[in-house]
This record gives structure tokens, C-alpha cells and sequence, in this order.
């Protein structure tokens, strides 16, 4: 019960009920303590009245009208004279001695307070202002034990209604609180453990429906989360469906390239300056399509391999990236442009680098070509003491504000009506087996900037690579 949230506010209700019932029993019983010796003055008043309309009275008449004033003295001050009005013996000295005529708040809750912790019996003295103007002043003497006895009954009462008050108020507030934000909550739970027993099955997400807004807020955010967590698992089923299937795929295509391999022997034998021109890329091409098969089955099976780092001249890999997008590019207006030191050379994965600017190139030729307009494709290669820079600039219509958001998710981030969009992560990825990196420099309506970047440090491949 104590650690249940509907048991601990109840047991705070509680508390702080009590608190505030403190706050208004101390000033309730000095004021009753106030009344309650101002309405002894006013019978001993009444009292001395009775001596002046008789001057002789008995004494057994005045001590009849004292025990019912319930004071032994009472003494009348009229006129600078002070008169001892009504009297009898007092059976002990007088112990304390109140002033009722201006007293201010503090005084009497300490009066009260003082009243109520000392136990003994007390003769005490009260002074207070006659009732309408019967004098200057009035005093009595009088016991304090039944004043405190009158305080210590009007004590319990208050605490009793206190103590009732609060049972009613903690038992409303229990019930609002377990009709307000229990029930809602523990239905939050109950979603949470029914979702997590099948996140697949999308008719388990929560609906919200909750009135309290911060319990909604939370209804809403859980939804929003459940929604992305079914869709993600989705799109892992469908990644695994799709890689056995391209895994099958590259198994079989590599036979075929295999194939082609043996035939491509024949054509580099041939006479023909044509063919003795063309082979070779023929020949390459085939190669880069057999290696992709091998990493295409390896990625099934683990991860992208690590890249088999070498020196190589980086104009050369360019060289053959442009001759291929020409050959792709045909006919259209769409010139290359590169600016890459002839003697750069990088330390890096020649066959992985070539995929990795073979797709950013592909990229851009097929933005451009979709525009229907002329463009141009510039590659601009630098280099300082960490790490060698290769800009990849088209003047492309710019990526899509959707692309951009989803630049290097897999099947999300495309451009072109049925891409994949795994070009861009693919290379990413090899980039960063590399310990480089891919970045989006630019994009706008005016065109696209890519940089590549590796560095040139060894240690920088290390913890990339893992």
C-alpha cells in the first residue's frame, strides 16, 4: 500500500490535512481561551451589579454570586477609585496574572499555549474592560483548572472534526486519484506489456485516450514510439527476406560473370584496335562485377569485409569512374570535369573506393539526366597532413528536403522514383571501414557537393574499422 502511488498520496493527504488542522487549532483555542475569560468577566460584572442596587447584602447571597461567576475577588475600578466589589477567601496565592484590555495576537496563543502544558492548579488574576462602559476597569481572581479542563474539551473536539475532516477529504482525493491517474496509468502498463508480448502486430499500439494532458503527452510519445519500433522491425524482416534473396542472386550472377571472364580472354586476343582498346575496361568491369557478387554473399554473412588497404593513384580510380558514366551517359549533354593531382596517392581500398565514388558519380549523373537539361560533373581532389579531401560537385536540381532527413538510412533516403536508396549508405559505410568519413556539403537548387574524407594516420582506421 505505502509503495503504491494512490497509498502514498493518501497517507500525504492525510499528513498535510493535519498540518493545516495544527495551523487553525492553535488561534482557535486562544480565542476560546479569550471568550472564555472575557465571558468570566462579564458574569462577575453582573455579579457586582447586585452589590450596588443592595449595599447590604449576605454574605451567603455574595458567595452564591461568585461560585456562579465562578471567581473568588472582583474588584471595580470607576471614577480612579478601586473597589473591591465582591469577595471571599482564596485558597492559595495568585500564581499569573492576564491583561484581556489590548492583548495582541502572539500574547494570547502563548497565554493558551501556557495554559494548556501546565498541569497544576493555578490562582490566576484577570483584568479586562467593563462591558458598556460599567467602569474603567474590572478584575477577578479566579482558578485556572477549569479553564483548562473547558480548553482541553475544546481541544479533542477540534481534533476529532480535524481528524474526521481529513478521513473525508484523503478518501475523496483516493478515489479521484485512482479514477484520474491510476486506472490511467496501470492502462499504460497494461498497453506496454500487451505490445511488448507481439511489437509486430501494429493493432497492439496504443491509442490515446487519456483526459489528464501530461498522462496523454505520455500516451501520444508511447505511440509515436511504438509506431517507429513496429515499423523498424518490419523493415528488419524485410531486410533479411530481401538479403537471402540478393544472396542468391550474387550467387548465381557471379557464376554467370565467371562465365563471362573466360570469354573476355578470347576478345583481349583479338586484332581489332576497337576491341584491343575496349577489352580491357570490358575485362575490368566484369572483375568489379564478380568482387561485388564475393562482398555482396560476405555482407550476408557478417558485415562489409575489411578494406585491403594499398597505395593507389587516386586519378586513376577516377579515371575509370568517368569512363564509365560517359559510356552510361551516352548522347546527353552532360560533361566531367576533374582536377586531381596526377601523383596523389591514397592509402586506401581501390576496389571500395571505386564503389564508393562510382555510386556519388552514378548519383549525380542520374539526378542531372532526370532534370532533362545539360550539367556537369566536377571532381576536385586536396590534400594536408591528416587526411586527404575529395569533392564530388554536380549541378543537379539539389536533394529533396526528405532525402536530406534520411541522407544514410537505408531504403529511405532515395531521390529517383524506385532507388533504394543504399548507394549513399553503402558508401558511408565503406568510408568509415576506412575510417573516413562522407559528408553533405551542399545542396540547393543550384547543385549537390559531396566530400570525401580519409585520413591519413593509421591509428584513425583502427577503432573506425572495427
Amino acid at each position: 500500500m505505502t509503495n503504491s502511488l494512490s497509498g502514498r498520496f493518501l497517507m500525504l493527504t492525510v499528513i498535510f490535512v493535519m498540518l493545516a488542522e495544527v495551523f487553525i487549532f492553535v488561534p482557535s483555542v486562544a480565542r476560546f481561551r479569550e471568550d472564555y475569560l472575557l465571558a468570566r468577566l462579564e458574569r462577575a460584572q453582573i455579579a457586582s451589579l447586585a452589590l450596588e442596587a443592595d449595599d447590604m447584602i449576605s454574605r451567603a447571597l455574595e458567595g452564591e454570586l461568585l461560585r456562579n461567576a465562578e471567581v473568588y475577588n472582583v474588584v471595580l475600578r470607576r471614577d480612579e477609585i478601586r473597589q473591591l466589589a465582591l469577595s471571599s477567601p482564596i485558597p492559595a496565592p495568585i500564581s499569573a496574572t492576564f491583561d484581556l484590555r489590548n492583548p495582541s495576537s502572539m500574547t494570547l496563543i502563548a497565554d493558551a499555549l501556557s495554559t494548556l502544558v501546565k498541569p497544576q492548579d493555578r490562582i490566576i488574576r484577570v483584568i479586562g474592560n467593563p462591558v458598556r462602559g460599567g467602569g474603567l476597569l474590572i478584575e477577578v481572581t479566579m482558578d485556572e483548572m477549569p479553564l483548562r479542563d473547558a480548553l482541553l474539551a475544546y481541544g479533542r473536539n477540534i481534533l476529532l472534526l480535524s481528524a474526521f475532516i481529513s478521513i473525508i477529504t484523503a478518501s475523496l482525493l483516493f478515489v479521484a486519484v485512482q479514477y484520474l491517474l491510476v486506472r490511467p496509468i496501470k492502462g499504460v502498463v497494461t498497453h506496454m506489456q500487451s505490445y511488448a508480448q507481439a511489437p509486430e502486430d501494429a493493432r497492439k499500439i496504443i491509442t490515446p485516450s487519456a483526459g489528464v494532458t501530461e498522462l496523454r503527452d505520455a500516451e501520444e510519445a508511447l505511440q509515436m514510439m511504438q509506431k517507429q519500433l513496429t515499423s523498424a522491425l518490419k523493415q528488419k524482416e524485410r531486410l533479411a527476406q530481401l538479403g537471402g534473396a540478393v544472396a542468391k542472386v550474387s550467387h548465381d550472377l557471379r557464376n554467370i560473370l565467371t562465365s563471362a571472364q573466360l570469354f573476355t580472354d578470347r576478345i583481349e586476343s583479338s586484332d581489332d584496335p576497337l576491341v584491343k582498346r575496349m577489352a580491357p575496361k570490358l575485362v575490368n568491369s566484369i572483375t568489379r562485377a564478380v568482387n561485388l557478387c564475393e562482398t555482396t554473399l560476405a555482407f550476408g554473412r557478417v558485415d562489409e569485409p575489411a578494406p585491403m588497404l594499398s597505395r593507389i593513384n587516386l586519378s586513376g580510380v577516377v579515371a575509370d569512374v568517368i569512363d564509365s558514366e560517359r559510356l552510361a551517359a551516352g548522347d546527353y549533354p552532360l560533361s566531367f570535369a576533374e582536377d586531381i593531382p596526377a601523383s596523389m596517392t591514397l592509402r586506401a581500398d581501390g576496389e571500395q573506393l571505386f564503389r564508393v565514388i562510382f555510386n556519388l558519380v552514378r548519383n549525380a549523373r542520374q539526378a542531372i539526366m532526370a532534370t532533362g537539361q545539360p550539367g556537369e560533373i566536377c571532381l576536385r581532389a586536396s590534400e594536408d597532413d591528416q587526411s586527404w579531401r575529395l569533392e564530388i560537385t554536380d549541378t543537379g536540381p539539389g536533394l529533396p528536403k526528405k532525402a536530406q532527413e534520411h541522407l544514410f538510412q537505408p531504403f529511405q533516403g532515395g531521390v529517383r522514383k524506385g532507388g533504394s536508396g543504399l548507394g549513399l549508405v553503402i558508401a558511408a559505410d565503406l568510408l568509415r571501414g576506412h575510417g573516413g568519413r562522407l559528408e553533405l556539403e551542399r545542396t540547393d537548387e543550384t547543385g549537390t557537393t559531396f566530400v570525401i574524407q580519409l585520413p591519413k594516420a593509421d591509428l584513425a582506421l583502427a577503432p573506425a574499422a572495427e
